[in-house]
């Protein structure tokens, strides 16, 4: 195996990995699938029907006679589709919980955000007056709902889009119509004998995604913040070194908040507390693991144990006595992992069991006591915790800050009485600013973890770049210090001035991937304030993710360039082996939607290439010339 500073530039997990060599982790399971198949890495590999599977290359063609393209585009369709389809479930599920809080049957859940609610009300044309909070979320939970079922007209909020974004949409046939049809004319169109045409595979793959960014995931954000309340601006830790030896460890892991949420009322209760002191702990820790994480670090400031490749590093301390899975990005490794230690792996959605995990089924109506009973389960393993296996690094970050949100960026630009997003739009239109950058997304053991995050976003951050960030990618840049206000020393002086004058840091967290919409809220607001175009492709803004891994970062990727805004990729689609279909992503593509998708691994380069795009945006715009530069 390689050295572990080849695998990772996270200091706690070079700790972890260098103590424990003798337990398989994902980096080993990598090295031995090592060399993957180029078939399949190139996207030329159709396992469609059972005439197949057929490995196509030109001048081959599959046994129906697909091409290249064809397959290529057919495959990276269905992976979008399931992209789109995990984080509209999330949507979905989310939605659900509120309509059960409107009927009464979810009790421990209420309206926490009445403000947010009653925005979404009138956007969605709700009556509000004379009716109470009850009556109203029941309405704004079916029209959600409704949303996923819809078979025709537009989606409620890409209305939220510029006009001239919208109008490209309906001219181009991407317009979404409803959550799930997009999904399952995916499916068809990429059935055998549908849709041979790689490019309208690929508007269709657009169009699906965009009832990801602008629906489900938007229902998924907009309706968490009504539920679990709008995330404010936190201060947190984080890293493998926020465990303690000495109390109860729970971790939770994965996506949905609606379990982790009340865990977080759970481990506080005073009866949980003395219970865990009964068995000698001196308290109850809880953590997260990936967007879990996310969500309950911006609405509460539970500490962050670390992302996506960090799940196994967190049992190998030895220190945890249980970890909590809901859905996606889950190792199915961790339940062989759990056999080496006292650790218990608890899975809780009938949508996602593990090996060797025990099954405590999440339901909303009984959240709180299914919450107790997974506390109880941590504190009775306590005493089972091996002392000589226990191994915590000392690494972790205090004062991170996370928790920002579109409505936030009003507020502490203009402050409570003049709330206004001018400020931001003169910092760019005047030079202080060059652009912005979102820099989201996974890990990736094909790259050094976390490595491409943090380099390419200090990067930026010289060249007077504002950086928003969620996921995984956010997670990376909080261990490498630079959700702080402290990272201003990174920064250009121009970047500098700004986030001193307003005391922010220069690395805004917006939240869990499914949060990614909270970017497209903020560009809403920044054209509507003026004076940087009137679409979203005008504007000098990137999309990235250096080191994507998921399904998931497929869909993200086809909705923020199907909304205009270029996205760099570390990692290619697996299309390369597809000429035509790779030329049209990275090329032709912007013909459509005024963006494209770009393959860059450096992360040097990609600062590089965003520089000049943000450039040239600007001179576009007549912006005035960079003010330090």
């Amino acid at each position: 195996m390689k050295k572990v500073q080849d695998l990772t530039v996270c200091n706690a997990s070079q700790e972890i990995i260098s103590s424990v060599q003798e337990i398989e982790t994902v980096w080993d399971r990598y090295e031995k699938i090592l060399p993957q198949c180029k078939f399949g890495t190139q996207g030329i590999c159709c396992r469609i029907c059972l005439m197949g599977p057929c490995r196509v290359s030109s001048p081959k063609v599959g046994v129906c006679g697909a091409t290249e393209d064809i397959v290529a585009a057919r495959n990276l369709a269905r992976m979008a589709a399931a992209g789109v389809a995990s984080h509209s479930d999330h949507g979905r599920d989310v939605a659900h919980t509120l309509l059960s809080v409107a009927k009464g049957t979810a009790q421990v859940y209420k309206v926490k955000d009445r403000e947010k609610l009653l925005v979404i009300a009138q956007e969605y044309g709700i009556k509000i007056e004379g009716r109470n909070d009850k009556e109203i979320a029941y309405d704004v939970a079916k029209v959600a709902l409704s949303e996923f079922g819809q078979q025709e007209g537009e989606l409620k909020f890409t209305k939220r889009a510029p006009k001239k974004r919208q109008e490209i949409w309906r001219s181009s046939g991407i317009m979404p119509r409803g959550i799930d049809r997009e999904v399952v004319e995916i499916m068809h169109r990429t059935h055998m004998g549908v849709d041979n045409d790689y490019e309208n595979i690929m508007k269709q793959t657009l169009r699906a995604a965009l009832a990801d960014g602008w629906g489900g995931s938007m229902i998924a954000t907009e309706i968490s913040d009504i539920l679990f309340g709008m995330p404010k601006p936190i201060r947190a830790q984080v890293n493998l070194g926020v465990l303690q030896e000495d109390y109860v460890n729970i971790l939770v892991h994965g996506h949905e908040p609606t379990l982790s949420d009340i865990i977080v009322d759970a481990v506080n209760d005073p009866e949980l507390v003395e219970y865990a002191k009964s068995k000698g702990a001196k308290g109850i820790l809880l953590g997260g693991i990936c967007c879990t994480a996310n969500e309950i670090l911006m609405r509460h400031g539970i500490p962050i144990v670390g992302n996506f490749l960090q799940q196994e590093l967190a049992i190998l301390t030895g220190a945890v006595e249980v970890m909590v899975v809901d859905v996606q990005c889950v190792f199915p490794a961790l339940g062989n992992l759990v056999q080496c230690f006292h650790t218990k792996l608890v899975s809780t959605s009938p949508k996602a069991k593990f090996p060797f995990a025990t099954y405590v089924e999440f339901k909303e109506e009984k959240a709180f006591d299914v919450a107790k009973q997974i506390v109880r389960i941590a504190i009775d393993n306590y005493p089972y915790r091996d002392k000589n296996k226990v191994k915590i690094p000392k690494w972790k970050f205090e004062n991170l800050v996370a928790g920002f949100t579109a409505e936030s960026v009003f507020s502490f630009l203009g402050g409570k009485y003049r709330s206004t997003y001018r400020p931001l739009n003169d910092a760019i239109i005047t030079g202080r600013i060059r652009g912005a950058a979102g820099i989201v997304g996974c890990n990736n053991p094909k790259q050094i973890h976390d490595y491409c995050h943090v380099t390419l976003t200090k990067e930026l951050l010289k060249k007077d770049v504002l950086v928003v960030t969620t996921g995984c990618s956010a997670i990376a840049n909080a261990k490498a210090g630079l959700l702080m206000p402290e990272a201003l020393e990174y920064c250009g002086k121009g970047l500098r001035e700004v986030c001193e004058a307003v005391g922010i840091p220069p690395v805004l967290h917006l939240g869990a991937c499914v949060d990614n919409s909270r970017i497209l809220i903020t560009l809403c607001n920044v054209i509507n304030e003026g004076g940087l175009g009137e679409d979203f492709s005008d504007l000098p803004v990137v999309g990235v993710a250096p080191e994507w891994m998921s399904e998931k970062a497929i869909a993200i990727a086809f909705y923020v360039v199907g909304s205009g805004i270029t996205t760099f990729l570390g990692n290619p689609f697996p299309i390369l082996g597809a000429k035509k279909l790779t030329k049209f992503l990275t090329e032709d593509i912007e013909n459509i939607v005024g963006a494209k998708f770009v393959f860059e691994s450096d992360p040097i380069k990609i600062a590089e290439m965003i520089i000049d795009i943000l450039d040239e945006k600007r001179e576009k715009l007549h912006l005035k010339p960079m003010m330090y530069s």
